[in-house]
């Protein structure tokens, strides 16, 4: 695929199944992460990677714990839906912004240049013909799932990079018209 057609035409797929990229496609989708915009050389970012069935439950479990500290009186129901979160795709790459003190390269950068990391990941499982969708939610901010996840004080969860094989075909959707967008100084 073409860079153009990628940027044109990538959506976010939320029914995901199996397989999830591995290997090669996987090593592609780590090359990209690693080389978006990053003011100063800081590689202000830091990856998990969740996948199979144990490592999904295990992160389905920090989410439910998660969503009791929330809300102690949460419903079974509920409880339960955040315990499955995980499992609506066979991968989830957790991106962290790893924050740093510098003088020329605020942490809002450095945070930005995560993000990208996140949009180079699923353009690069895109591109390979996988599906995947950037998700955050309010586990993004929880404080257990960040200790669970070892993420520092200072960092940030980015987001939840859910990706593996599209589970229907593109949504349906129409372009805006980008002139709504872009206006000349």
């Amino acid at each position: 695929m073409d860079a153009l057609t990628l940027l044109t035409t990538r959506y976010s797929t939320p029914r995901l199944t199996e397989p999830a990229p591995e290997g090669e496609a996987l090593a592609l989708i780590k090359k990209a992460a690693l080389k978006v915009p990053d003011h100063g050389g800081l590689r202000p970012w830091r990856f998990v990677i969740v996948t199979g069935k144990e490592a999904l439950n295990r992160l389905g479990d920090v989410f439910a714990e998660a969503a009791i500290e929330d809300a102690p009186g949460i419903s079974p129901e509920m409880h339960e839906r955040a315990r499955q979160l995980p499992l609506r795709a066979p991968m989830v790459i957790v991106c962290i912004a790893r924050v740093t003190e510098h003088a020329k390269v605020p942490a809002h950068e450095q945070v930005q240049s995560a993000a990208c990391a996140v949009m180079a990941m699923q353009q690069a499982a895109f591109a390979q013909g996988f599906g995947g969708i950037w998700r955050t939610g309010s586990y993004a901010q929880q404080d257990f799932v960040k200790q669970s996840l070892d993420v520092g004080e200072d960092d940030e969860i980015v987001g939840f990079l859910y990706l593996g094989t599209a589970a229907s075909n593109a949504p349906v959707r129409s372009d805006p018209d980008p002139e709504a967008f872009f206006s000349y100084f």
